[in-house]
């Protein structure tokens, strides 16, 4: 059982208008610089004209705008090699940015500093909790002095890999991570959000913003170029309007409590938040998953679909005598400024009975299989970035073979007889299409491509982290409804269009049959109508899912045997290969991954052997 109350608080009388801060690479070539300062003005017109703005220019130097003076340009200059905290005064004189970049050496770029000195200005200028504020980075290329250098600016020092992480042969990196560490909890604790949108071919140091990024509830926006219409259109959603298609709907100035009945304690949270050091120790567990230690978590920024996951222990007592009540409690207390300018209070309170542990069945109906696997997905990714010499392949592995052991239904060593329960039968598949994603398989990716996937799966629903991890497919054929499809190989054929939504890009892939048939411009003939309307529904199915999605998704047409066909087979199951060809699949996948059946095969033989 579950109820839902949401009241409205007394204002505060100390409440201000919302206020953005833009701090903007200057080190960028004079197109992508015009993009940038292009997406702003746009931005600007939307933002409502009692909102409070700041500008910080950064290269070598952070410059801090005065945008009162349209006669006289005011900026104040901060070294870009030092520290800077909120306690410390603007200077005194303008200064350009005039350093030229060497030869074989990366541009002079502050990014950690222009982000402290924007951070203590919006500290210093904005009371506490007095108002929803952004401090909004835009950064085309990695940080290489002062405080947050993620790279030498020589060339021929290559930026961390994940390999460089592995091997601890980072130098830079752990300093940058503390660095931003401490930025995340002065945000943190002045209710201030983080965005950043990373315009660039090379990394940016994304990987270590991540805490800063995700403990302040900022939004993260990762493309190649300023000019793209993904990191424009996405950048103009976050000032729409609430209520429309794509908007945010931002709030601010969140806590959320969780107080538990006295048989079961909070072990911690894993999402967007921060923990708080105010707790109601009762309810605390000694067992610390993820962000533990406490029970109530600060939110800085906050959307309509931010989410978080938490922990629970039952407590030991009653663990070993059974001696609890028939049903147990959790209420969720969410206190946020709501966009209009209101506080509200939100109370969530759920209800539910106690299972028999001996009772399987009785455990298998309340088996939420996307929720669990969503939460899996989040677990793990945090083991494999806190925990040294962490497997998460055998950790999954590990997890689906218990959890098949202990639920499914089976004569012991016979894997013939094997069955898992309607309840239980999609989540195999989807821990097979976890091992094989981005957020495990980090080979090919650099260290700020997966803190960008990371940063999104933390935040997002069930429904759209499920989109992460297993890719929905849809097949047009003409004549023909369009129908989910198997996220197999088998399911490309010549006369078919496949849209696949991975939440990340969108593909529109066509069949060599319907790719000659366009090329030949068919669709453009009146006896041809049909086709055209066929070519028109997928593309229409995939502009409303770019429509309603932040961040935008990639738009990816593709032909069957193209190059950019690898979107949709990266993500495909690989009953076919090079190696296995089948008679029923029109393509074969390159790879030596194995498929999804050879993967449940070895599923039911090790559960039968426990």
């Amino acid at each position: 059982m579950c109820s839902t109350l949401e009241y409205t608080l007394p204002t505060s009388p100390n409440v201000r208008p919302p206020a953005y801060v833009f701090v903007v690479d200057t080190c960028l070539r004079e197109d992508e610089l015009a993009a940038c300062k292009g997406a702003i003005t746009q931005a600007l017109q939307m933002v409502p004209d009692y909102a409070q703005i700041g500008l910080i220019t950064f290269g070598t130097h952070v410059h801090v705008h005065e945008l009162g003076f349209t006669e006289c340009a005011k900026s104040y200059v901060f070294h870009g090699s030092k520290e800077y905290t909120s306690q410390q005064g603007v200077l005194d004189e303008l200064q350009r940015d005039a350093f030229p970049t060497e030869a074989e050496h990366r541009p002079c770029r502050c990014t950690g500093t222009a982000i402290q000195v924007a951070a203590g200005l919006m500290a210093a200028c904005l009371p506490l909790n007095s108002c929803a504020a952004r401090l909004q980075l835009f950064v085309g290329g990695p940080s290489t002095v002062g405080a947050g250098k993620v790279v030498e600016r020589q060339l021929l020092e290559p930026i961390r890999s994940h390999k460089d992480l592995a091997k601890d042969a980072a130098p830079l990196f752990k300093k940058a991570l503390r660095f931003y560490e401490g930025l995340s909890a002065d945000l943190v604790k002045q209710s201030h959000s983080l965005d950043v949108f990373a315009c660039a071919l090379d990394q940016v140091g994304l990987a270590e913003m991540k805490r800063a990024v995700e403990r302040s509830g900022g939004n993260v926006v990762q493309v190649d170029s300023f000019g793209n219409p993904v990191f424009k259109e996405s950048f103009r959603r976050v000032f729409e309007t609430p209520g429309q298609p794509g908007s945010l709907n931002t709030a601010a100035h969140a806590t959320l409590e969780v107080i538990p009945s006295k048989d079961v304690k909070v072990s911690g949270a894993l999402g967007p938040g921060a923990p708080q050091e105010k707790k109601l120790a009762t309810a605390v567990a000694d067992q610390v998953i993820g962000m533990g230690g406490t029970n109530r978590w600060k939110m800085a920024g906050l959307d309509g679909k931010t989410t978080m996951a938490f922990f629970f222990d039952i407590v030991a007592a009653n663990k070993k005598d059974g001696n609890h009540a028939p049903a147990f409690f959790i209420q969720f207390i969410t206190r946020y400024l709501h966009p209009d300018g209101s506080m509200r209070c939100r109370v969530t309170t759920v209800s539910r009975m106690w299972a028999d542990g001996n009772n399987a069945e009785q455990l298998i109906s309340a088996f939420d299989q996307e929720c669990a696997a969503a939460l899996v997905a989040r677990l793990a990714t945090h083991k494999m970035e806190t925990e040294e010499d962490f497997d998460a392949t055998r950790y999954l592995d590990r997890t689906l073979i218990r959890l098949a052991s202990r639920f499914g239904e089976y004569r012991k060593d016979d894997a013939s007889s094997f069955e898992l329960s309607q309840a239980l039968s999609l989540f195999p598949g989807f821990m097979f299409n976890l091992r094989r994603s981005q957020f495990v398989q980090v080979f090919g990716n650099s260290p700020d491509e997966t803190a960008f996937c990371r940063l999104v799966l933390n935040k997002e629903t069930t429904s759209e982290a499920l989109l992460m991890l297993q890719p929905e497919l849809v097949s047009y054929k003409i004549s023909d409804e369009p129908e989910p499809v198997q996220l197999d190989v088998t399911s490309i054929l010549p006369d078919r269009i496949l849209l696949l939504d991975s939440y990340f890009y969108v593909v529109l892939f066509h069949g060599s049959t319907i790719a000659s048939w366009r090329k030949a411009e068919y669709h453009l003939l009146e006896q041809h109508a049909a086709f055209k309307v066929l070519l028109e529904a997928p593309q229409a199915h995939a502009e409303h899912i770019v429509k309603h999605r932040f961040p935008v998704p990639k738009l990816v047409i593709c032909d069957q045997n193209g190059s950019q066909a690898r979107f949709l087979l990266a993500r495909l199951n690989p009953s076919a290969t090079y190696s296995n060809p089948s008679g029923m699949s029109a393509e074969v996948i390159m790879t030596d991954d194995v498929s999804l059946q050879v993967f449940l095969d070895h599923l039911r033989k090790l559960a039968v052997q426990s």
